[in-house]
């Protein structure tokens, strides 16, 4: 028994933020972020267009479902991941349960693994429908990063990174022998988990809240960018070579390539050290920013949809995130 991936769906708020837009608000220019980034703009949810962690992740849900020709009830189990889920408590996986009119109570498991969280959400599913347990599993990310922006210039590094998304992806129990996932690799590295995180609200605050609580810079995120740079590229290399190796592949091997969409530098040192040509891989930074764990399914989509990715071919995903964690996937799909 293998996993293999039905289908894909995705969501984009409908408004576009340009560079040109956040310079005199970040003391920036489209030049600088650029060049430091790849990112000439990203989506960003509208306050008037009531786009939400669960509506967007409804609506990439439904068009994977539709895709596959599935209604709600023939998934056995929902995997949601999201850097800021709509509430603390509970996990927007059951509220998603919810929205998409499911009548049996099937499991709903929320993850956060940030950036690489689509690989270990994978891995997880894979895991499980190997197992015998379950047969078809929807996993959803989504992620609303602008509402939570330093959007003045002491924030620009961080702030003109990030974009508003969702993908969801249905996988499901295959005997074919010629798709399915082969190999899954997670890693973390708990030592750095302070250089990229938003560190307030916290439990640990007494009281977390109330009318007297002065705001906090700490609400928004911090991150040690060189570090994370040198950190991401050394780190989705070695998955790569170790995920490859080990089910006896070689980088020339790869048809195509689905890395974290982070920094457009990161990916282009990661090809150039495994030795693969651009042309094998698709890129969405540019217009959608780091939607976090929603990069992987978005540009998996977009790419399948552009006719880049076939069935049959040799696919990797790679991924590098806060925690530090990181993985990949290698399958046939």
């Amino acid at each position: 028994m293998k996993t293999r991936i039905v289908t894909t769906g995705k969501c984009l708020p409908s408004r576009v933020v340009t560079n040109k837009e956040l310079e005199p608000i970040l003391s920036t220019s489209d030049d600088w972020i650029q060049q430091r980034s790849g990112i000439k703009e990203r989506r960003w949810v509208s306050p008037a267009g009531g786009e939400t962690t669960l509506s967007m992740a409804t609506t990439a849900a439904k068009q994977a479902l539709e895709r596959a020709k599935l209604q709600a009830d023939d998934i056995d189990m929902i995997i949601f991941g999201a850097l800021v889920t709509d509430y603390i408590f509970p996990g927007t996986g059951v509220l998603l349960q919810k929205s998409l009119g499911f009548t049996k109570n099937v499991p709903a498991l929320d993850i956060r693994n940030q950036c690489a969280g689509f690989v270990y959400a994978l891995t997880l599913a894979d895991s499980l429908i190997r197992s015998g347990m379950y047969k078809r599993i929807l996993i959803v990310a989504s992620e609303i990063h602008s509402t939570t922006m330093d959007l003045s210039p002491t924030g620009r590094d961080i702030s003109v990174l990030f974009g508003d998304g969702a993908g969801a992806m249905i996988v499901e129990a295959t005997d074919d022998k010629n798709s399915g996932f082969i190999d899954h690799i997670i890693h973390s590295q708990g030592e750095f988990a302070e250089v990229l995180a938003i560190k307030k609200p916290s439990s640990n605050d007494h009281p977390r809240v109330g009318p007297n609580k002065v705001f906090d810079p700490a609400c928004y995120p911090v991150m040690e960018g060189r570090l994370v740079f040198k950190h991401a590229v050394t780190r989705m290399t070695e998955v790569m070579l170790q995920i490859l190796g080990r089910n006896n592949f070689k980088p020339a091997d790869v048809d195509f390539v689905i890395a974290h969409q982070a920094n457009m530098r990161i990916n282009q040192m990661v090809l150039e050290q495994l030795g693969m040509p651009f042309e094998k891989t698709h890129h969405t930074l540019d217009r959608y920013g780091n939607t976090t764990m929603a990069t992987i399914p978005l540009t998996f989509d977009e790419a399948v949809e552009q006719g880049k990715i076939k069935r049959g071919d040799l696919v990797a995903f790679v991924a590098f995130g806060a925690g530090f964690v990181w993985g990949a996937s290698l399958f046939r799909y």
